[in-house]
């Protein structure tokens, strides 16, 4: 049977492929953007397709945007809306370090706060964030993004705990490396503030840094994924894809047990 699905951050990536592609399912979708310029795009391509989606612009960090969730009724909330940012931890300026926590961790649990309150008074429905591999491992120069989705895995993990009794589920969604354009776009904000001739942090070490981005995945078998677990009944609370993506989170949190510093 198809399920009311809301999903946050649906005008690039994996939240828009995914809305698209549970649409064409034949679920019900509503898809938010947090441009309005996304919106008549993917409302174009949503009328292309021959797929009813409901569309409208919510900044998450915008107040009134977010209060437009409790006019919606739904089974599964998304909690997809998020932001990149790339920069060695001891010398990110806190303006940006503060940023991406407003919008990835802040906004995000406003967001499902609103969410919230509307499945326990249905008494059921489910949560699912899209964390990251992120969200487990941390590597240089990505420690403002996996901080943010460190604390999503601890939200998520209290989260389901303490909603267990009033029949809401609450998930992670882990991805690896895709190519959306969401990494490339965070390695660009790096270049906007970091100074050769100020920071000790060497150029050739970001730079090598970078040159991960050049093995993502597609993101078409990300989508499929997501497709297939969001409004899924009953599935692992966590779902990291691909495979070899899940093997090196579980490997690499073994490993920092076993660190000497």
């Amino acid at each position: 049977m198809g399920k009311t699905i809301f999903i946050t951050g649906a005008g690039s990536g994996l939240g828009r492929g995914a809305a698209i592609g549970l649409a064409r399912k034949g679920h019900r979708v509503i898809a938010t953007t947090e441009l309005t310029s996304q919106k008549t795009d993917l409302l174009r391509e949503a009328m292309d397709l021959g797929l009813d989606i409901d569309v409208f612009k919510l900044d998450i960090t915008n107040a009134r945007d977010r209060n437009e969730i409790l006019k919606y009724d739904f089974d599964v909330f998304v909690a997809n809306a998020a932001i990149n940012e790339r920069g060695p931890l001891a010398e990110v300026p806190m303006d940006r370090f503060r940023e991406i926590f407003e919008v990835n961790v802040f906004a995000t649990l406003e967001t499902v706060q609103l969410a919230v309150k509307k499945l326990v008074e249905l008494g059921n429905g489910k949560i699912v964030f899209m964390s990251s591999m992120a969200g487990i491992m941390a590597s240089p120069y990505g420690g403002p993004y996996a901080a943010t989705k460190h604390a999503i895995e601890a939200i998520a993990q209290t989260l389901k705990q303490e909603l267990e009794g009033f029949g809401v589920k609450v998930a992670t969604i882990n991805p690896g490396a895709f190519n959306t354009g969401f990494n490339d776009r965070a390695a660009e904000e790096l270049w906007k503030w970091y100074d050769e001739e100020k920071n000790f942090t060497k150029k050739e070490d970001l730079l090598k840094a970078e040159e991960g981005l050049k093995n993502q995945f597609d993101p078409q078998d990300m989508i499929e994924k997501m497709v297939e677990v969001i409004p899924a009944d009953t599935h692992p609370f966590g779902t990291a894809y691909p495979e070899e993506t899940e093997k090196q989170m579980k490997e690499t949190e073994k490993k920092w047990w076993e660190k000497e510093i």
